[in-house]
């Protein structure tokens, strides 16, 4: 294969709030995170927010164009430098989000940082508050700049695939006894798809992903060795997929266990990187340095009850990262991306592939959930990034026939697009 910043995660500390289901040009939900002056927040489609500062308190205004609200004003007081959150509909077809700063607090237009790595997905965030500011207003209305739309710190955002999405949406009609979440993106155009990408789901086995993005991270500083040995020890055993549970005490290279928890899904393997790369609470903490939302490992592999999660958009912003020579060294990338070309599990987004295309990726099962994810190169050497998540009944086969249909129609969709625009 020649495969040649964000939000950050939503912490313990902060308030959540949550506004009922998103219908079509909706405000979703928000949360402000109190420690880090920072306000987080959605919307079911894009949106462009339009920011102020005022004066006497001093309080951010931000506008939030053609998006309607589904419940009544919110205010929520916390008592600290940023003194109170409100959100209302400012008239018919705008919402209006207001931060305001406690008395004797103010702020400068220089240290408000409001980004985003989709356009339905805003972070706001205060980064310094000086105090022993004077309260009366003087009249001032100062713009604040608002940054472009960068997915994944690495990818420009482009267009929402309008045209894909509404034969996916048709498609998941046909399987309405399915509920799928997916997020597809072109790296040279940042065009995407997103149908609940960012959706928390049982991770499966596309944990090994990012476990597997974070062993070669330590092996570029130096924190371990590829040729390092490890031992199958009997508190790290676990069942399901792999071969590794049935050689206790058996020794074997970094690189082997590696690429077994890739290859085969081996889920002794897992524990055992977990295990080399200091267990689960390191990882979460690199995760969330990486700028991944929901990918959290709660308990060792394997993990039958799907208590470890990720999101569709979370792999792709991996994937992203990844494809954009980002987190790893060249050398470890080339291993990284040889490893994920020897999944053996080829039924779910391979099978939608055409003639000369190539995937890096790795899949997941659950008994009610299939998932898949990586990197596609296509025969014209551009890359797409897919990330596909499958709730569904006990072992329902057609969960498996519904991702190839997907990754098909996603493929011809691109396809296409690419040979009209030569």
């Amino acid at each position: 294969m020649k495969l040649s910043w964000l939000l950050t995660g939503l912490i313990s500390s902060a308030c959540l709030v949550f506004a009922a289901p998103a219908q079509a040009s909706k405000f979703t939900g928000w949360e402000f995170d109190a420690s880090r002056n920072q306000l987080n927040f959605g919307t079911d489609t894009g949106v462009q927010p339009k920011a102020t500062l005022l004066d006497g308190p001093y309080r951010l205004v931000v506008d939030l164009p053609g998006t309607k609200m589904t419940e009544a004003t919110i205010r929520k007081q916390f008592g600290a430098a940023v003194r109170e959150v409100r959100i209302a509909q400012s008239d018919g077809n705008n919402t209006r989000l207001v931060m305001e700063l406690a008395p004797g607090y103010g702020v400068s237009p220089q240290n408000i940082i409001i980004r985003s790595d989709l356009p339905s997905r805003w972070s706001i965030k205060l980064r310094s508050i000086d105090r022993g500011v004077a309260t009366a207003s003087t009249g001032r209305i100062q713009p604040v700049p608002v940054s472009p739309i960068v997915f994944a710190g690495v990818v420009p955002i482009g267009q929402e695939m309008t045209d894909l999405k509404s034969q996916i949406n048709s498609l998941v009609a046909k399987y309405d006894y399915l509920s799928p979440g997916m997020f597809f993106m072109e790296v040279d155009t940042g065009n995407y798809l997103d149908i609940n990408g960012e959706k928390s789901f049982p991770a499966a086995s596309t944990i090994k992903l990012p476990i597997l993005m974070a062993l070669f991270q330590a092996v570029d500083t130096g924190k371990v060795r590829l040729d390092d040995t490890l031992t199958v020890r009997r508190d790290l055993i676990t069942g399901g997929s792999g071969e590794l549970q049935n050689s206790p005490g058996a020794k074997l290279s970094v690189l082997k266990t590696a690429t077994m928890m890739i290859a085969i899904s081996d889920n002794t393997g897992t524990n055992m990187i977990i295990d080399k790369l200091g267990g689960r609470q390191a990882l979460n903490s690199k995760f969330k340095s990486w700028g991944l939302r929901k990918t959290v490992i709660n308990r060792l592999l394997g993990d039958f009850q799907g208590k470890n999660t990720t999101s569709p958009a979370d792999l792709v912003r991996l994937s992203a990262l990844l494809a954009k020579h980002q987190l790893i060294t060249e050398t470890s990338r080339s291993k990284v991306l040889d490893i994920l070309n020897q999944t053996e599990n080829r039924k779910l987004l391979p099978a939608g592939l055409g003639k000369g295309a190539a995937i890096a990726h790795k899949t997941g099962t659950l008994g009610r959930l299939i998932g898949d994810a990586g990197i596609i190169e296509m025969p014209n050497g551009k890359l797409y990034l897919a990330g596909i998540f499958v709730k569904r009944s006990f072992n329902d086969l057609r969960a498996r026939d519904f991702v190839q249909e997907v990754s098909k129609l996603t493929y011809k969709y691109i396809n296409d697009r690419q040979v009209s625009q030569k």
